[in-house]
């Protein structure tokens, strides 16, 4: 029999797989419409200081790079407050009747 935690797991595992199937679909389909549209996009005039500005690839890795290190930062925060409360909540096993 599965415990809990494997159960868990496994649908997590499961989750991901599905998350990860289905982005790899939009990735298909924009590719797709990219190659599809690039030649009838005309060219687009340049912005005046366009070249300070951060590319779409340096954003994605500068918002996810904030969100890894917000996220380490919450686990740690939960980590903590699990260890400050730990004597409160220990527990000695089942109860014997």
């Amino acid at each position: 029999m599965s415990t809990v935690t494997e159960l868990t797991q496994t649908a997590q595992e499961q989750t991901l797989a599905g998350i990860r199937q289905s982005q790899q679909f939009v990735v298909d389909a924009a590719r797709t419409w990219a190659e599809a549209v690039e030649k009838a996009v005309p060219a687009v005039p340049t912005m005046p200081f366009a070249e300070e500005l951060p590319t779409p690839k340096q954003l994605i890795e500068s918002s996810f790079t904030f969100a890894e290190q917000l996220l380490k930062a919450q686990r740690e925060f939960a980590e903590q407050v699990l260890d400050a409360v730990a004597p409160a909540v220990k527990t000695k096993g089942p109860k014997q009747a």
